[in-house]
């Protein structure tokens, strides 16, 4: 899935050509290729809300299977955060239903202007994963940033963590984002990016390729609104070509074909959903610029 810098450069001046993408998009694409080389299946697995089922058994065991499903398929990147009610909880539990997490990477979140607070809350995701190491932690929605980072920073010395991030959700706070993706040496950076949020297109995603910043996609389906358009609406005749057999994997597939894109990470409750969600990834090639375009065309067409 990874990109060299010359394709890099031909796939963005191709999209620049046809969509009139800010410059900046070309200038950044023009300097250093990616220096982190963090490798994951490009699709992973959000847990806001979706796991969020507290303590009823029967929930947890059927989301257990979901999890089980994502690691069958190749699935690594499992996304959390403290905030997000009892996931983190959940997530311990079906750990331990699969007996083994050996394909996880593990990623979460801190989000407090306390910086007590904020170290208390990775020693309690620690507890609700079961897990004494995690590979990302991220401060969440830039939320007192500067001390969060350093904590971050610490923790990464101490090994406790392998990668630093910084998300931000719903298109907020892009140009602090960009301040702190050129000035602070981060391994990850997380933002919505998906057929119909492209904003990060212009300025952000440049610059990650740029500093060699990773990044994962957050509301590919824009929490399902990206479905309920696409109801009892057929798909367009040539996407099986590029790959894509249902809606899910037609918006999945655009989000990942971006060179700068690490991992895409949408959330799911139920089984087949997983499925139809991992199958994103499979033989054909992934959709080149002119193909992007198509899709980018067809989706404001529905």
């Amino acid at each position: 899935m990874s990109y060299s810098k010359r394709q890099f450069i031909k796939h963005v001046a191709a999209v620049s050509a046809l969509t009139s993408i800010h410059p900046l998009f070309l200038t950044s694409a023009s300097t250093t290729p990616p220096k982190n080389e963090v490798n994951v299946f490009p699709i992973g697995m959000g847990t806001w809300i979706t796991f969020n089922v507290g303590q009823d058994k029967a929930l947890r065991l059927q989301r257990a299977q979901v999890l089980k499903t994502f690691f069958e398929l190749g699935g690594q990147m499992v996304d959390s955060s403290p905030m997000y009610g009892s996931a983190e909880e959940v997530l311990g539990f079906c750990f331990q239903q699969l007996n083994g997490t050996n394909n996880l990477f593990s990623a979460t979140k801190t989000w407090t202007s306390s910086l007590p607070e904020a170290k208390q809350q990775f020693v309690d995701s620690q507890q609700r994963w079961q897990l004494p190491n995690f590979d990302l932690l991220q401060v969440h929605n830039l939320v007192a940033w500067q001390q969060n980072l350093a904590m971050l920073r610490e923790l990464k010395q101490q090994k406790l963590i392998r990668y630093i991030g910084i998300t931000t959700s719903h298109g907020r706070r892009h140009n602090e984002l960009l301040k702190i993706m050129q000035n602070q040496e981060i391994d990850f950076v997380q933002l919505t990016y998906n057929i119909d949020d492209r904003e990060v297109e212009r300025r952000i995603l440049p610059l990650a390729h740029e500093r060699g910043i990773r990044v994962i996609a957050n509301r590919p389906l824009q929490g399902g609104r990206l479905m309920d358009l696409t109801n009892n609406k057929a798909l367009p005749s040539w996407a099986s070509k590029i790959g894509c057999h249902n809606w899910a994997q037609f918006f999945l597939r655009f989000i990942i074909s971006h060179p700068a894109v690490t991992c895409a990470i949408p959330a799911t409750s139920k089984v087949e959903h997983m499925v139809e969600n991992m199958g994103s990834v499979n033989n054909i090639p992934l959709p080149n610029a002119q193909e992007r375009i198509k899709m980018i065309n067809a989706f404001k067409a529905l």
